[in-house]
């Protein structure tokens, strides 16, 4: 399965760290962010990726020099920004009318991505992707995510001060070819992705 990986971002939050690097390539007990995404993902039979850059973006590209999965990677350089949504939707060639991956890569994870491949696959039939979700014990800092009893999202609950639950968006997601042919179509326009594409599709997303 392609993968689109997000790495483009400023990561002011991570300031002073990110004065001097991008925030994907963070080191974490000594090897980049963006490299423990490609280890992973290539171990769960994820790939070829595409990773786009715009902050500090020639230290990604020594980075991806030096990476054994260089040639399954493609850089695309956005000399201004254009949105996860935007970043999408330029290059939804990338994923030749199949299905498809979308990371933010500047988030640590750790979770089975065989095991989210498998969902996705097992996904309810009005599901027109899956999105993986994690339990945080901050809920009023995360986009909360409300469940039915089959899995599907019911509601978003972004930064509020009591959401219902503590389930957070996880911000990876597997978009179905018929999500990925609306985006080109109906949604060709939009910049974010979780602000204006998730929103347009709540009842039909998968957890």
């Amino acid at each position: 399965m392609l993968a689109l990986l997000l790495a483009a971002g400023l990561g002011t939050r991570l300031r002073p760290l990110t004065d001097t690097m991008p925030k994907c390539l963070v080191p974490i007990k000594g090897q980049p962010l963006l490299k423990i995404w490609l280890e992973r993902l290539t171990k769960a039979g994820i790939g070829p990726f595409l990773i786009n850059t715009h902050y500090l973006a020639e230290q990604v590209e020594e980075c991806i020099e030096t990476s054994p999965y260089r040639d399954q990677i493609k850089l695309v350089d956005e000399s201004e920004l254009l949105g996860t949504a935007g970043t999408l939707i330029a290059n939804l060639d990338f994923f030749q009318g199949e299905d498809g991956l979308l990371i933010h890569a500047d988030n640590y994870c750790l979770a089975d991505f065989t095991a989210f491949q498998q969902a996705h696959r097992n996904r309810p039939p009005e599901c027109i992707m899956t999105m993986m979700t994690f339990r945080t014990d901050n809920p009023s800092s995360c986009g909360i995510v409300e469940l039915d009893e089959c899995g599907v999202v019911i509601g978003f609950h972004e930064k509020v001060t009591k959401p219902p639950g503590n389930l957070a968006n996880g911000a990876v997601y597997i978009l179905s070819a018929d999500l990925l042919n609306r985006l080109a179509t109906d949604l060709h326009t939009v910049k974010d992705f979780s602000t204006e594409v998730l929103s347009q599709f709540i009842g039909r997303i998968y957890s």
